[in-house]
């Protein structure tokens, strides 16, 4: 299937009412959980309003819309990108270079951009940085537009920063804006990697 273009959620609802117009005409006796469209096999990129400069793009067993909330609901992700279009001095030219990759079995997309799932790994590829987060049912991992994610728990693993950290708030930059006291990582005082071009190489 060709990819699904969207800038904020609203273009893909209408794809998908587009392609599954009569799931989307209320029909009395019907909750909100029968009254969404339905796709699978799904390529979508997402154009949040919040952070224009940046594409997510995803591939998604099943996607599925829910009107009445504003919600969108992908499983079975094989494929989680955070795009950010390329600048040499400060123009555009017009191609994308990979920043994050995300992993996670479930995600929901709400009418604002912000994403929250239960679990999931982020990638800051020019940190060289894996992120496992967890949340909670009532305090998911929350991943919002222009700022960066958060979770209750997260190990992270990199070449300048080690540990666990908890009540974590971090933006895709890797600084952290938010932390528990209880949280325990560290910073190696002596490396022997470094990040370079998004791989890990050791410092000779």
């Amino acid at each position: 299937m060709p990819p699904v273009q969207k800038v904020g959620l609203y273009a893909l609802v209408g794809i998908m009412a587009f392609a599954l117009i009569f799931a989307l005409l209320p029909t009395p006796g019907l909750d909100a959980s029968q009254s969404g469209a339905r796709l699978s096999g799904v390529q979508l990129r997402l154009y949040p309003s919040g952070d224009p400069d940046a594409t997510w793009r995803f591939r998604a067993a099943d996607v599925r819309n829910d009107p009445l909330n504003g919600l969108t609901t992908l499983t079975g992700i094989t494929e989680g990108q955070r795009l950010l279009k390329e600048q040499v001095q400060g123009r555009f030219t017009g191609r994308e270079i990979l920043d994050a990759t995300l992993a996670t079995q479930e995600l929901t997309i709400d009418a604002q951009d912000t994403m929250t799932t239960r679990q999931a790994r982020i990638t800051l590829v020019q940190q060289c940085a894996d992120i496992d987060l967890r949340g909670t049912e009532k305090t998911p991992v929350k991943i919002e537009q222009g700022q960066g994610f958060s979770a209750t728990e997260a190990k992270i693993d990199s070449t300048s920063l080690t540990g666990t950290i908890r009540d974590l708030k971090m933006t895709f930059g890797f600084s952290i804006l938010d932390s528990s006291p209880n949280s325990r990582y560290s910073v190696p005082l002596d490396p022997t990697e470094t990040c370079r071009d998004g791989k890990r190489v050791p410092l000779t």
